[in-house]
């Protein structure tokens, strides 16, 4: 029966890694972003944690997770002739790696962990039960990247520690690497593993040799990732640049998170944020049943003496030093925790589990900021199909240039857009962010092109010429825009003709029950869900005049 319910979880793990929700910028800028433009000279925008002075992010560890596949694609797609793979072929492969990592490493993890095999069918499905499983573990996130060298860490350091006769140097050897990969990806990682590291120290002392193929590995695998590093963000860089002026980005990433006025810049939280907010929200009712076996048992309790639960409770009360908490920086704890949980047969917990779990599954994994994937896919085609009558007028002679304005989503990916260059397109994406709707308008009045006019812009800040076409992308339950929804009278400014749209997207920035009431907000915000693409034109004239 277990093994039944296992594989129906797999299948809807595998529905959600091929979902385009997209629950937060960094599981794009922080990779894909940065690889797809490198690897594939797709358009791209770095954040500023690879263009600064001092860089914080390592592409040690995401090279292999991220760059590999996209090689390999462009490989393929060079020797069949073809200059670059569609963007859309890229981010679905992509997360079908990220699929098949947490299927293999995560799942294989949980297996090896939990030694009696009655428990460990259970951990098994409340782990892929998971809706942190279905959706966060599929997504390209460092955090989830980091969940696996958690989960693999511990195995390690179990088989260590259970062979008593053997120094155990291959196994120490990988422990080095997955201890600098885990450092270089995230610097939150030593804090999963201190606590169960210190098991190791009775091993190191009867096995020395172990101790010294765990550091002298580990120096090994250290420089290769500072080498690696350097050469990334200096291109030009020799091995004697590499010895004088290294890259170490956690050093750098440990810097700039010790200063709370940089932290202030993400959000400040109170220290029992991990604690009282973000657990209950990644485990729901398996974190109250975790709390009353504990309360019942005494505060000993048998699921807070193994390896596992040490690992992630005291990683949360380290983590919880630190004024900025998100609920992804515990990703590793969901698997060690459940895997903790001695569940009885109850209906109420499995009802509880069951709607809690599909509930987050399908707003996370399905519907939140669920059109800016596939409507940035999309926008190339859709200008291009806008714009045709114009652009055939030109006779190819000349790229269209068209300017997109993003307004009330996250911020769009722009090597989604892929290579327009056989539509011969010239595609400016700007995002807009929450600005106020009058400053959003006052955006559109300055590039709007009025009827037949082709001038330059009025904006000295800007030296690109004024846009032949101007798009607005929002979501539909934003209300500020039915006022210039098309048809307009002649004596309005502007007019939104829209011309593309996907249903499956809820923002849940856009909640505003303190202003509009429970009922009106939710109403508003699911009844009008989705997001749309509009052509920003005067009316009476044409914003595309052939």
């Amino acid at each position: 029966m277990w093994r039944r319910t296992y594989l129906l979880l797999l299948l809807i793990r595998a529905y959600f890694a091929l979902s385009p929700s997209y629950i937060h910028p960094d599981e794009h800028f922080q990779g894909l972003e940065v690889f797809a433009g490198r690897i594939l000279s797709y358009p791209s925008r770095l954040p500023w944690e690879f263009i600064s002075e001092h860089p914080i992010r390592s592409v040690f560890p995401l090279y292999p997770i991220y760059g590999v596949p996209i090689s390999l694609l462009k490989w393929f797609y060079t020797e069949t002739g073809t200059e670059s793979p569609p963007a859309e072929l890229v981010y679905y492969v992509v997360r079908g790696v990220m699929f098949l990592l947490s299927f293999v490493l995560e799942d294989w993890a949980v297996h090896d962990l939990v030694p009696l095999p009655r428990h460990r069918r259970v951990a098994l499905v409340l782990v892929a039960s998971s809706y942190v499983t279905w959706t966060h573990q599929t997504h390209t996130f460092s955090n989830s990247l980091e969940t696996l060298l958690v989960v693999w860490g511990l195995v390690l350091i179990n088989r260590i520690i259970d062979n008593k006769r053997r120094s155990s140097l291959f196994s120490c050897a990988i422990l080095s690497f997955i201890c600098v990969a885990g450092i270089f990806n995230r610097i939150t990682f030593p804090a999963f593993l201190a606590v169960p590291g210190l098991q190791l120290l009775p091993h190191f002392w009867r096995k020395p040799l172990s101790f010294f193929s765990l550091v002298g590995f580990g120096l090994v695998f250290f420089c290769i990732a500072v080498f690696a590093d350097t050469t990334f963000y200096k291109p030009s860089a020799s091995f004697a640049d590499v010895l004088r002026s290294p890259v170490i980005t956690p050093l750098n990433n440990l810097l700039y998170n010790t200063d709370n006025s940089n932290l202030a810049l993400h959000g400040l939280h109170p220290h029992y944020n991990h604690f009282l907010v973000n657990l209950p929200q990644l485990l729901g009712p398996a974190l109250v049943a975790m709390v009353l076996q504990a309360y019942n048992r005494g505060f000993i309790a048998s699921w807070l003496k193994n390896l596992r639960a040490a690992s992630a409770l005291s990683a949360t009360a380290m983590l919880s030093i630190f004024p900025h908490q998100e609920p992804r920086f515990l990703l590793p704890c969901v698997p060690l925790l459940l895997s903790c949980l001695q569940v009885r047969k109850s209906r109420i917990f499995l009802g509880a589990w069951v709607i809690f779990n599909a509930v987050l599954g399908f707003l996370m994994g399905v519907y939140h900021q669920g059109g800016v994937v596939p409507t940035q896919l999309a926008v190339p085609s859709v200008i291009s199909t806008t714009t045709s009558p114009w652009h055939e007028s030109l006779k190819g002679t000349q790229s269209l240039f068209a300017t997109v304005l993003w307004w009330k989503t996250y911020s769009p990916p722009l090597w989604l857009l892929g290579d327009n260059s056989t539509l011969n397109l010239n595609i400016d994406t700007r995002d807009l962010m929450g600005k106020p709707g009058p400053d959003m308008v006052n955006e559109l009045e300055r590039l709007v092109p009025t009827c037949g006019s082709k001038q330059k812009s009025t904006d000295l800040t800007s030296s690109l010429e004024q846009p032949d076409a101007v798009f607005v992308v929002a979501p539909k339950s934003v209300t500020f825009l039915d006022q210039f929804l098309a048809p307009q009278s002649p004596e309005s400014s502007l007019e939104l003709l829209e011309l593309w749209s996907y249903k499956k997207h809820i923002s849940l920035d856009d909640l505003d029950f303190g202003s509009d009431g429970v009922l009106p907000t939710l109403k508003r915000v699911i009844g009008r869900r989705g997001l749309g693409v509009w052509l920003a034109q005067r009316p009476g004239c044409r914003a595309i005049d052939s």
